[in-house]
């Protein structure tokens, strides 16, 4: 590795400054479909690792866990250089996780990349995951081209004929190309896939081959010649790769059909940056202009053991070397950068200066956060990214000996600063801390770090599930009395609307400067205009609406109102877990004229309390968090697998036949989820392949409603009795 990869590392740096030769791209697909192998033929066909272990190697999995469970738990960088019709390109390239826990870091990937290899596996097509990860490239703006993997086991396992084959081939790119324009229209005539157009390519990532209609063209080895070679078992397939390497249809592709950032830059600015575009800043981005302003977007954070933090994003504007000094978005602070350069899989090569369209790792930025923006003057920031699932399982972690303890806040600190979607709580009472992921497997991993990379040695609970807190129905006015009398607030509350909390949850609706799009989008959703027009706070999928007239002093106290008003939607009524779907109205306000008697010890315990007393009047209740779980068997383990979901509280949604094979769609409380892992290998001998997806949050059935109130009541140390609205007012 060292010397070539020394010599792709100088390269590298001579293609940085050629704008038009980069392609930043994404690997991105469902788990298991072959992202981290066909990573392995694009870094060997560029000469950053031998061929013979492409496919094996698995060069970008490399923290040992990764090899160990055969699955991608990191987003990795590399920087390939690739000579097309003979001249050197420049590739950066992002491998992204494919499974559902670590699908924040696919998010993080796109904001980086420009275009996005899809990769489907030929035997069971386009997945849930494959829809997710598509949707979050069309609203980035991505371009997808499509690589369809494991052609070999189609032949071989579903026993197809060579015409069969081509049709069940043209069935998984319509597929793709129908999930492209039910979510980007106006993009689907310039990007849709068509194998005749060249932007779609079949192989075999694990045995290194690849053809695609240009490559047919020219080694004149068709689908015909692929289905003999494939037929006559793996011998032949290594005869294949020699004559049809994966890396070159792929990478030629990646090269003929994604853009560069010259072209990307244009159209994918304005949606992920909402400043003037007709301002300095915004022509410099639009034309990736090297001379400008820089402006950074930070997409991932890890550490280095001798630099510290390195800080890895990509540069829409401007040039950034040693020295730099760099405002961070929000901080109003400026950070110092002191070393700059590029990623080969996991060695980073410091280079001199790197100009804009590139991905950048710099080191020295030590209050940046990912989904900071970074620039030479202030500007407006990036818009923040958007992720579909959020944390739904929880730990409570503490370490076996007290001198350990500020190691281990340090870590969990760290973690949570690399990992946007690790939150950490500190329980109060308990003086434990609460690290909640997106999963069982992310947890575990967490945990992992801490114990065996880092030798802190830590106590940790069995995962607990988090829910959320909402409302059935309606309640109201409900008049809530400031401590010393003199001032009283009226409040109704109304379930929000499903339709509602999805697009501010999605579209990450917040109350800003542009109040008009704000309504307009909430009115789309179906809130009548009266109301979304009078929104003031918007937190965790609850809003705040005013509806009061002409009160006099409100203005003063409306941030008070505001801050009681977030307090309950974070610690709801019923076991203080977050409120979703919740719309507060305030209706009318009596106040003290004297501002004296209306500061914040008598105004947030009146808002809070009658907050309170109207969600329980409104019959409060618990949601709990579903996955949808896809499961394919043999045939004759359907029974086990049914057996299994059904005594999870799970409800089996649908049942597809193909052969003897069967997938099952369920979906069942992520609660009754863990410990599935092992269960359906016992019940499967270990013939299931499986996956689950994030279906949000469900209503708690009725009979288990005070159980799982009081479950989590008692875990958090409250009073083991339902509250009851007549405490809080009265």
């Amino acid at each position: 590795m060292a010397t070539r990869g020394k010599k792709a590392a100088e390269k590298v740096t001579v293609l940085m400054d050629k704008t038009e030769l980069i392609r930043n791209i994404g690997i991105i697909a469902h788990i298991d479909h072959g992202k981290t192998t066909l990573t392995d033929n694009l870094l060997a066909g560029a000469g950053i690792i031998s061929k013979e272990l492409a496919g094996e190697q698995l060069f970008t999995d490399f923290y040992y866990l990764e090899q160990e469970r055969g699955i991608t738990i990191f987003d990795a960088n590399a920087s390939v250089v690739y000579d097309y019709k003979g001249e050197d390109h420049l590739i950066n390239l992002i491998d992204t996780p494919g499974h559902v826990d670590f699908g924040g870091d696919v998010t993080r990937a796109l904001r980086a990349v420009d275009g996005a290899v899809v990769v489907v596996d030929a035997v069971e097509g386009a997945m849930p995951q494959t829809e997710t990860v598509l949707r979050q490239a069309m609203k980035e703006n991505v371009k997808p081209v499509l690589f369809i993997n494991k052609v070999d086991r189609m032949i071989n396992e579903l026993k197809v004929d060579a015409r069969e084959m081509q049709i069940r081939l043209g069935k998984i790119i319509d597929k793709v190309n129908k999930l492209m324009q039910g979510m980007k229209k106006d993009k689907y005539e310039d990007w849709k896939l068509d194998a005749a157009k060249g932007n779609v390519a079949f192989g075999s990532a694990l045995y290194s081959w690849a053809i695609s209609v240009p490559t047919m063209r020219r080694t004149g080895i068709s689908f015909k010649e692929v289905f003999d070679y494939c037929k006559q078992g793996n011998g032949n397939m290594h005869e294949l790769a020699l004559k049809c390497p994966a890396y070159e249809a792929v990478l030629d592709i990646i090269t003929e059909h994604l853009p560069n950032p010259l072209e990307s830059q244009k159209y994918r600015v304005p949606v992920i940056w909402q400043g003037d575009a007709e301002s300095e800043i915004g022509k410099s981005m639009a034309r990736c202009d090297r001379s400008g302003d820089v402006a950074f977007m930070v997409t991932s954070i890890s550490m280095d053991p001798h630099a510290g933090e390195v800080t890895t994003g990509r540069l829409f504007s401007g040039t950034v070397e040693k020295g730099t000094e760099v405002f961070i978005s929000g901080l109003y602070k400026k950070n110092r950068i002191q070393q700059v350069g590029i990623f080969e899989g996991q060695e980073r090569v410091e280079v001199d200066s790197v100009s804009a369209g590139n991905i950048v790792a710099l080191v020295g930025l030590k209050d940046a956060v990912i989904g900071s923006t970074l620039s030479t003057s202030e500007i407006v920031p990036f818009e923040s990214m958007k992720h579909y699932s959020e944390p739904v399982v929880t730990v409570a972690v503490e370490a076996k000996s007290t001198k350990d303890l500020p190691r281990l806040v340090e870590l969990i600190r760290r973690f949570a600063k690399e990992d946007p979607m690790i939150r950490v709580e500190i329980n109060e009472e308990t003086g434990e801390h609460l690290v909640s992921g997106m999963g069982e497997l992310h947890l575990e991993i967490i945990t992992h770090r801490i114990e065996h990379d880092e030798g802190v040695p830590i106590i940790a609970s069995p995962p607990i599930v988090v829910y959320r807190e909402t409302i059935e129905g309606h309640a109201g006015p409900v008049e809530g009395k400031s401590p010393n009398r003199h001032n009283k607030f009226y409040f109704e509350v109304e379930p929000l609307g499903a339709k509602v909390v999805e697009k501010i949850k999605t579209e990450g609706i917040t109350v800003g400067k542009d109040k008009v799009l704000m309504r307009d989008k909430l009115m789309e959703a179906g809130m009548v205009k009266e109301e979304a027009k009078k929104v003031v706070n918007i937190i965790e999928g609850n809003v705040l609406v005013d509806m009061t007239k002409g009160i006099q002093y409100l203005r003063e106290v409306m941030e008070l109102i505001q801050e009681g008003f977030e307090d309950m939607m974070l610690k709801g009524p019923l076991a203080k877990e977050k409120c979703r779907g919740v719309k507060v109205k305030l209706m009318d306000v009596k106040l003290h004229e004297d501002s004296i008697h209306r500061g914040p010890a008598q105004v947030i315990p009146a808002v809070r309390s009658a907050i309170l007393a109207a969600m329980l009047l409104a019959r409060a209740t618990f949601l709990e968090p579903v996955q949808e779980v896809f499961i394919n068997i043999p045939q004759n383990l359907l029974g086990n697998v049914t057996r299994e979901i059904q005594g999870r509280r799970g409800q089996i949604l649908d049942i597809k036949t193909e052969g003897d094979m069967v997938s099952l769609q369920s979906e069942a409380p992520v609660a009754e989820m863990i410990g599935f892992a092992g269960d359906i290998r016992s019940a499967t001998e270990g013939r299931a392949l499986w996956s689950t997806e994030f279906a949000g949050f469900k209503p708690i059935p009725q009979n288990l409603f005070d159980e799982k109130v009081m479950e989590v009541r008692k875990k958090k140390g409250m009073k083991l009795e339902m509250p009851k609205a007549s405490t809080f007012v009265g």
